[in-house]
């Protein structure tokens, strides 16, 4: 029979990484929103080269198709990370729970799923981090100037 008060521990236990999943699948969308917009503008400058005739142009449109290519790998290299994260951190949750319910051995797997879990979590956010510098390479400030010289 189960014991009511090992349950209500188990569940207690399992609470704090469910909190991190909330977080993960956070981080799964607003990066699935920034792919679904890279993959929006690469469709555009794509149509542009194939409509451009001036050399100067479509090298600007190939260069930037290469920073779209480059921050759309890191983008599903960082959902990727972040779902193997959630997978782990959901093995943790099963591991502490059937242990302190059933009494299953395995503290030491759900601590090495944990800490691989949090590993994953970083690497998503160095490759996050990564996508959103290379979004900002490709800003032209010299317009700016130009536009505050044509103000004045």
């Amino acid at each position: 029979m189960i014991d009511l008060t090992r349950v209500t521990e188990s569940v207690q236990l399992a609470v704090a990484p469910v909190f991190f999943l909330t977080a993960v699948s956070g981080m799964i969308g607003a990066l699935a929103g920034r792919l679904a917009r890279i993959i929006d503008r690469a469709r555009v400058v794509e149509r542009q080269v194939l409509q451009e005739q001036e050399p100067e142009s479509i090298d600007r449109a190939l260069r930037e198709l290469d920073y779209l290519r480059t921050r759309g790998r890191l983008a599903n290299l960082s959902i990727g990370l972040l779902t193997l994260c959630g997978f782990l951190i959901g093995l943790t949750v099963i591991i502490l729970f059937l242990g302190q319910t059933w009494g299953v051995r395995g503290q030491h797997v759900a601590v090495f799923c944990f800490l691989l879990g949090i590993v994953s979590f970083i690497a998503a956010l160095a490759g996050f981090l990564w996508e959103t510098v290379l979004a900002t390479q490709l800003l032209n400030f010299n317009v700016l100037e130009l536009g505050k010289k044509i103000r004045r």
